[in-house]
């Protein structure tokens, strides 16, 4: 493996899950590297979901181009969700983006989250910054599901977020470690930010057609889990109470 930065030499980890993206690795990681050139410090870890195609080789060559690297790789697929739960808990950094390694998301956006945040200020308790694809582009029928799916999610948890299901977010590392951890939670990321008393924020991002390889995930199958989700993550929202502290501990 190739030599990591030290604890506390990043200020920014990048965590991309892949499973079965041949083709993909390399292309992107020469895009992220060139979008934070001029950037803060940081590092990429790439969390393979026991992929069967040529991605682990892919990765083992990116790993002797770019010392940034890092790779850890599941045995078995166990899902996005626990892939990206694997990036974050190894990530270095304060602050975490994610990205899906298709290369559908623009890794230049990147910038955009980064502004959004620090005009926020620190009043506003940003903990999570969300892109919004606002011009979607896949298929129509996964456009048409994923609009049914954000539609009954924001009536039901009310987060105020237009499109939870990008993969390009820039997360607090700390907050996304205290999040209740299952499959798909990486699609609830703003409810569940908001119950544990964080700021969101959704910044438009690019969106772009696969270039290369196909989808690991259905359409009609992706839209049920996610309405069934959505009423587990509606239960964790009405049996959640924050305490007020009303006065300081003067012992």
């Amino acid at each position: 493996m190739s030599a990591a930065a030290p604890p506390g030499a990043v200020s920014l980890s990048i965590v991309v899950p892949v499973r079965n993206e041949a083709g993909n690795v390399l292309p992107l990681l020469e895009e992220i590297h060139a979008a934070l050139a001029s950037g803060p410090a940081f590092e990429v870890i790439y969390v393979d979901d026991g992929s069967r195609d040529a991605t682990p080789a892919e990765l083992a060559e990116a790993r002797a181009r770019y010392p940034r690297l890092r790779v850890l790789t599941h045995r078995e697929s166990c899902g996005q969700s626990a892939a990206l739960l694997t990036g974050v808990r190894a990530a270095r950094a304060e602050w975490v983006v994610t990205l899906d390694g298709d290369g559908q998301n623009d890794p230049a956006d990147i910038a955009r989250l980064l502004v959004a945040r620090d005009r926020a200020g620190s009043e506003a308790n940003v903990q999570l910054v969300t892109g919004w694809r606002i011009a979607r582009r896949d298929r129509w029928a996964k456009r048409v599901a994923s609009r049914v799916a954000n539609a009954v999610r924001a009536w039901l948890l009310a987060d105020g977020t237009p499109d939870t299901g990008c993969g390009l977010k820039l997360v607090l590392r700390s907050a996304y470690l205290e999040l209740p951890a299952f499959d798909h939670m990486h699609r609830f990321l703003p409810a569940l930010i908001q119950r544990n008393g964080g700021g969101t924020l959704s910044v438009p991002v690019a969106h772009r057609p696969r270039a290369r390889g196909r989808s690991s995930y259905g359409v009609l199958d992706r839209l049920w889990v996610g309405i069934v989700d959505t009423l587990g993550v509606m239960w964790l929202q009405r049996r959640t109470r924050r305490p007020v502290l009303v006065e300081a501990d003067r012992a």
